[in-house]
């Protein structure tokens, strides 16, 4: 079996000299061209762990203002650690993937209590705080304590895949770390958080997934695979799965108290967070009825004891992807029967004016505007 070692030797054949000029090309280049971000103003370890989770995921424009609002309401790590899960969700709210959000505060009450507020300065020792893996990990490390480690995200996969015409699966753990051991031995070790970043830059720049501008790249002279008219080819990956379509009956149940919410469960997808009742279509197929307003009723009926009356809507379907779940939301509206076992419910009747108020995913914010507009 081929070594890490030896597979590094096959891909990165460059000299010294040829290294030392691929550094001093790539950081001329982002000291004059580098993005202006919030999050590069100072070093602080932070701002940069703040910013690194809200990209996953997320475009860095997206980001930006929920950077700046995050930093607003916790200035500091000591702030974060002590938010309520209320005030830390509604700062999130938008962004998706709100395990995230939790992560940070957990990471964040780890270095308070746990580290007395030193953070620990070493990619290694970074990943002991909750959700931080490799990547994040060595963006704080090298940014923040100039480790010289390499910061292997989507954007260096691509670099440094069409750089080398490095063939290897990036979905599989072994090309993770022939990647990550190809950027330690590429990395500046003076400017090590600078020699990152401008790989981040040039990953969304010059060299983007889908038509790249390599005869206009600062570094076309290293791009073997723009020589080679191969840099589509990288980097070589796995298809991804398509999401799987799920269908539900969206219930908005209203009463002079205000709209129904209620919050989802405390582990599993949007956990803590607050939406109108769902029901999946399937789980009308064995339920008696002559419509399925009147299934919709039995379900919701053996599931929470309130007793609803229906009325059929004209609302287009709301439409809501995430990476493995593509979900179709046909909202219905209700009033109830009786208030008969409400006490028992374990939901929250919300005025409309009030409902921005709630922690809630983007698809309850797609719901909200279908319905209220």
């Amino acid at each position: 079996m081929t070594s890490i070692a030896q597979q590094v030797a096959q891909f990165l054949t460059w000299s010294p000299t040829k290294i030392n000029q691929f550094r001093q090309t790539l950081l001329a280049w982002y000291d004059q061209e580098g993005r202006q971000l919030p999050w590069r103003v100072d070093q602080e370890p932070y701002h940069i762990m703040i910013s690194e989770l809200m990209l996953q995921q997320t475009q860095v424009q997206t980001v930006i203002p929920y950077y700046q609002n995050f930093l607003a309401k916790f200035p500091t790590v000591d702030d974060l650690a002590a938010a309520t899960e209320t005030d830390l969700l509604n700062a999130w709210s938008g962004l998706g993937y709100y395990s995230r959000a939790r992560n940070l505060q957990k990471a964040a009450q780890q270095i308070v209590n746990d580290y007395q507020g030193q953070w620990p300065q070493t990619a290694v020792e970074l990943q002991n705080l909750a959700g931080i893996g490799p990547y994040t990990a060595s963006a704080i490390a090298s940014i923040a304590f100039n480790e010289p480690v390499a910061a292997i995200d989507g954007n260096a996969f691509r670099v440094f895949a069409r750089l080398l015409e490095i063939d290897l699966d990036i979905t599989k753990p072994k090309s993770r770390l022939v990647f990550q051991e190809v950027g330690n031995r590429l990395i500046d070790p003076k400017r090590p958080g600078e020699f990152n970043q401008a790989i981040m830059d040039l990953g969304s720049s010059y060299m983007t997934a889908k038509n790249p501008d390599s005869a206009h790249s600062p570094i076309r002279e290293f791009n073997q695979s723009w020589q080679n008219g191969t840099e589509l080819n990288y980097p070589v990956r796995t298809k991804k799965a398509k999401p799987v379509p799920i269908d539900y009956y969206g219930l908005a149940i209203h009463s002079p108290a205000g709209w129904l919410f209620e919050k989802r469960p405390e582990k599993g997808m949007l956990a803590h967070l607050w939406m109108f009742p769902l029901i999946k279509v399937e789980a009308l197929d064995d339920v008696s009825g002559d419509s399925a307003l009147e299934q919709l009723a039995v379900v919701f009926a053996e599931r929470s004891g309130l007793e609803l009356n229906f009325q059929p809507t004209e609302l287009k379907p709301v439409t809501h992807t995430f990476t493995h779940q593509k979900w179709q939301i046909t909202i219905v509206t209700a009033e109830l029967k009786t208030a008969e076992n409400l006490e028992f419910f374990p939901g929250q009747w919300v005025p409309q004016d009030k409902i921005a108020e709630l922690p809630m995913p983007t698809v309850q914010a797609k719901l909200n505007q279908r319905l209220f507009k």
